[in-house]
Protein backbone atom coordinates (compact mmCIF):
# COMPACT_ATOMS: atom_id res chain seq x y z
CA UNK A 1 0.00 0.00 0.00
CA UNK A 2 3.01 2.28 0.72
CA UNK A 3 4.64 1.31 -2.56
CA UNK A 4 1.31 2.78 -4.48
CA UNK A 5 0.81 5.84 -2.48
CA UNK A 6 4.65 6.84 -3.15
CA UNK A 7 3.46 5.74 -7.44
CA UNK A 8 0.81 8.10 -7.36
CA UNK A 9 3.20 11.00 -5.18
CA UNK A 10 5.60 10.57 -7.95
CA UNK A 11 3.75 11.08 -10.30
CA UNK A 12 2.13 13.90 -8.97
CA UNK A 13 4.96 16.10 -8.97
CA UNK A 14 5.96 14.42 -12.41
CA UNK A 15 3.12 16.31 -13.44
CA UNK A 16 3.75 19.31 -11.63
CA UNK A 17 7.16 19.62 -13.33
CA UNK A 18 7.04 22.72 -16.00
CA UNK A 19 7.64 21.87 -19.61
CA UNK A 20 9.83 24.73 -20.54
CA UNK A 21 12.46 25.41 -17.66
CA UNK A 22 12.43 23.31 -14.36
CA UNK A 23 11.54 24.43 -10.60
CA UNK A 24 14.12 23.73 -8.57
CA UNK A 25 11.69 23.61 -5.18
CA UNK A 26 9.55 20.82 -7.26
CA UNK A 27 12.62 18.57 -8.65
CA UNK A 28 13.64 18.63 -4.80
CA UNK A 29 10.63 17.30 -3.16
CA UNK A 30 10.30 15.44 -5.98
CA UNK A 31 13.21 13.46 -4.94
CA UNK A 32 12.56 14.05 -1.44
CA UNK A 33 9.69 11.80 -1.89
CA UNK A 34 11.14 9.07 -4.00
CA UNK A 35 14.34 9.06 -2.03
CA UNK A 36 13.26 5.35 0.08
CA UNK A 37 12.98 3.64 -3.38
CA UNK A 38 16.25 5.63 -4.59
CA UNK A 39 18.30 4.44 -1.51
CA UNK A 40 16.86 0.86 -1.92
CA UNK A 41 18.07 0.59 -5.88
CA UNK A 42 21.33 2.20 -4.80
CA UNK A 43 21.75 -0.31 -2.12
CA UNK A 44 20.66 -3.19 -4.64
CA UNK A 45 23.28 -1.95 -7.46
CA UNK A 46 25.64 -1.52 -5.10
CA UNK A 47 25.98 -4.57 -2.83
CA UNK A 48 24.93 -7.46 -5.68
CA UNK A 49 26.72 -6.03 -8.62
CA UNK A 50 29.50 -4.32 -7.64
CA UNK A 51 30.32 -5.15 -4.23
CA UNK A 52 33.94 -4.71 -4.32
CA UNK A 53 33.07 -1.13 -4.16
CA UNK A 54 32.64 -1.33 -0.53
CA UNK A 55 35.81 -2.52 0.43
CA UNK A 56 39.14 -0.76 0.90
CA UNK A 57 40.42 1.40 -0.31
CA UNK A 58 36.62 3.07 -1.63
CA UNK A 59 34.53 1.70 1.43
CA UNK A 60 31.21 3.09 -1.10
CA UNK A 61 28.23 2.94 1.29
CA UNK A 62 24.60 3.30 0.07
CA UNK A 63 24.16 6.30 1.29
CA UNK A 64 27.25 7.70 -0.44
CA UNK A 65 26.05 6.46 -3.21
CA UNK A 66 22.51 7.56 -3.23
CA UNK A 67 24.13 11.39 -2.43
CA UNK A 68 26.11 11.54 -6.16
CA UNK A 69 22.95 9.99 -7.74
CA UNK A 70 20.64 12.38 -6.19
CA UNK A 71 23.15 15.40 -7.77
CA UNK A 72 23.00 13.65 -11.20
CA UNK A 73 19.37 13.78 -10.97
CA UNK A 74 18.97 17.50 -10.13
CA UNK A 75 20.49 18.18 -12.89
CA UNK A 76 19.56 15.65 -15.26
CA UNK A 77 15.51 16.90 -14.14
CA UNK A 78 16.77 20.48 -15.69
CA UNK A 79 16.38 19.54 -18.87
CA UNK A 80 14.88 15.95 -18.92
CA UNK A 81 10.58 15.37 -18.40
CA UNK A 82 9.84 11.86 -17.72
CA UNK A 83 6.22 11.80 -17.89
CA UNK A 84 5.79 8.84 -16.03
CA UNK A 85 7.18 6.69 -12.65
CA UNK A 86 8.21 4.14 -14.97
CA UNK A 87 10.31 6.36 -17.03
CA UNK A 88 11.51 8.21 -14.08
CA UNK A 89 12.84 5.14 -12.43
CA UNK A 90 14.70 4.20 -16.04
CA UNK A 91 16.19 7.56 -15.86
CA UNK A 92 17.32 6.26 -12.06
CA UNK A 93 18.62 3.08 -12.84
CA UNK A 94 20.64 4.62 -15.96
CA UNK A 95 22.02 7.60 -13.41
CA UNK A 96 22.56 4.83 -11.10
CA UNK A 97 24.76 2.28 -13.24
CA UNK A 98 26.87 5.36 -14.76
CA UNK A 99 27.56 6.67 -11.38
CA UNK A 100 29.02 3.02 -10.13
CA UNK A 101 30.26 2.50 -13.75
CA UNK A 102 32.48 5.98 -13.07
CA UNK A 103 33.92 4.97 -10.00
CA UNK A 104 35.10 1.45 -11.16
CA UNK A 105 36.74 2.94 -13.93
CA UNK A 106 38.81 5.35 -11.82
CA UNK A 107 39.57 2.32 -9.24
CA UNK A 108 40.82 0.01 -12.49
CA UNK A 109 42.98 3.03 -13.37
CA UNK A 110 45.10 3.19 -10.18
CA UNK A 111 47.86 0.97 -9.54
CA UNK A 112 46.61 -2.16 -7.82
CA UNK A 113 48.41 -3.26 -4.58
CA UNK A 114 49.28 -6.69 -4.33
CA UNK A 115 45.70 -8.26 -2.34
CA UNK A 116 45.00 -10.85 -0.35
CA UNK A 117 42.29 -13.42 -1.45
CA UNK A 118 39.04 -13.07 -0.04
CA UNK A 119 38.06 -16.14 2.42
CA UNK A 120 41.28 -17.60 0.92
CA UNK A 121 39.18 -17.64 -2.25
CA UNK A 122 41.54 -16.37 -5.01
CA UNK A 123 40.01 -13.66 -7.24
CA UNK A 124 38.56 -14.94 -11.03
CA UNK A 125 41.10 -13.91 -13.52
CA UNK A 126 40.51 -10.00 -15.08
CA UNK A 127 38.97 -9.09 -11.79
CA UNK A 128 40.48 -5.83 -10.60
CA UNK A 129 39.90 -4.09 -6.70
CA UNK A 130 36.20 -2.71 -8.39
CA UNK A 131 35.14 -6.25 -8.86
CA UNK A 132 34.33 -4.62 -12.75
CA UNK A 133 37.01 -6.11 -14.90
CA UNK A 134 36.95 -6.12 -18.75
CA UNK A 135 34.94 -9.40 -18.88
CA UNK A 136 32.14 -7.82 -15.79
CA UNK A 137 32.35 -4.49 -18.11
CA UNK A 138 31.74 -6.28 -21.19
CA UNK A 139 28.46 -8.22 -19.22
CA UNK A 140 27.12 -4.72 -18.45
CA UNK A 141 27.59 -3.33 -22.27
CA UNK A 142 25.84 -6.24 -23.44
CA UNK A 143 22.83 -6.10 -20.68
CA UNK A 144 22.61 -1.98 -22.17
CA UNK A 145 22.72 -3.10 -25.75
CA UNK A 146 18.98 -5.13 -24.51
CA UNK A 147 16.21 -3.90 -26.23
CA UNK A 148 14.28 -1.63 -24.20
CA UNK A 149 11.38 -3.95 -22.88
CA UNK A 150 13.67 -6.59 -22.40
CA UNK A 151 16.37 -4.26 -20.21
CA UNK A 152 13.64 -3.10 -18.28
CA UNK A 153 12.57 -6.41 -17.13
CA UNK A 154 16.07 -7.59 -16.71
CA UNK A 155 16.86 -4.58 -14.67
CA UNK A 156 13.56 -4.76 -12.15
CA UNK A 157 13.98 -8.51 -11.54
CA UNK A 158 17.75 -9.09 -12.24
CA UNK A 159 19.14 -6.95 -10.67
CA UNK A 160 17.05 -4.61 -8.43
CA UNK A 161 15.79 -8.33 -7.17
CA UNK A 162 11.53 -7.67 -7.40
CA UNK A 163 9.21 -10.37 -8.13
CA UNK A 164 7.49 -10.82 -11.40
CA UNK A 165 4.05 -9.57 -9.71
CA UNK A 166 6.00 -6.55 -8.55
CA UNK A 167 8.29 -5.67 -11.99
CA UNK A 168 4.75 -6.04 -13.78
CA UNK A 169 2.88 -3.55 -11.80
CA UNK A 170 5.85 -1.14 -12.66
CA UNK A 171 6.30 -1.78 -16.24
CA UNK A 172 2.33 -2.15 -16.11
CA UNK A 173 1.82 -5.34 -18.14
CA UNK A 174 1.02 -9.03 -17.39
CA UNK A 175 3.49 -11.12 -15.18
CA UNK A 176 3.40 -13.72 -18.47
CA UNK A 177 4.87 -10.46 -20.41
CA UNK A 178 7.35 -9.89 -18.17
CA UNK A 179 8.38 -13.78 -18.03
CA UNK A 180 8.83 -13.49 -21.84
CA UNK A 181 10.60 -10.23 -21.82
CA UNK A 182 13.19 -12.14 -19.27
CA UNK A 183 13.55 -14.99 -21.03
CA UNK A 184 13.95 -12.99 -24.21
CA UNK A 185 16.30 -11.25 -22.31
CA UNK A 186 18.51 -14.12 -21.08
CA UNK A 187 18.56 -15.59 -24.41
CA UNK A 188 19.91 -12.56 -26.06
CA UNK A 189 22.57 -12.27 -23.37
CA UNK A 190 23.45 -15.88 -23.33
CA UNK A 191 24.30 -15.83 -26.89
CA UNK A 192 26.30 -12.34 -26.55
CA UNK A 193 27.90 -13.73 -23.78
CA UNK A 194 28.34 -17.61 -24.63
CA UNK A 195 32.22 -17.77 -24.51
CA UNK A 196 32.13 -16.58 -20.96
CA UNK A 197 30.19 -19.64 -20.22
CA UNK A 198 32.64 -22.07 -17.74
CA UNK A 199 33.62 -25.24 -19.90
CA UNK A 200 32.16 -28.21 -19.16
CA UNK A 201 33.38 -31.64 -20.11
CA UNK A 202 31.91 -31.98 -23.42
CA UNK A 203 33.39 -28.20 -24.43
CA UNK A 204 36.81 -29.96 -23.45
CA UNK A 205 39.13 -30.82 -26.75
CA UNK A 206 40.70 -34.37 -26.53
CA UNK A 207 44.32 -34.66 -25.11
CA UNK A 208 46.84 -34.12 -28.61
CA UNK A 209 47.72 -37.59 -28.73
CA UNK A 210 43.99 -39.22 -28.17
CA UNK A 211 42.59 -39.17 -32.06
CA UNK A 212 39.45 -37.77 -32.07
CA UNK A 213 36.64 -39.90 -33.22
Amino acid sequence: MRQEQTTVIIQHYLDALPGDTATEPIIRELLERAVGRLRLLCATFLYKRYPRLTLPPLNLETDELLGGVVARLLTALRTTRPPTVRQFFALVNQHVRWQLNDLARRLDEQPAPAAIAESGVAAPPGSTASGLGPDGRRMLGAIEGLPEDEREVFDLVGIQGLTHAEAAEVVGVSQKTVQRRLNRARLLLAGQLADLRPATRSDTPPPSDTPAP
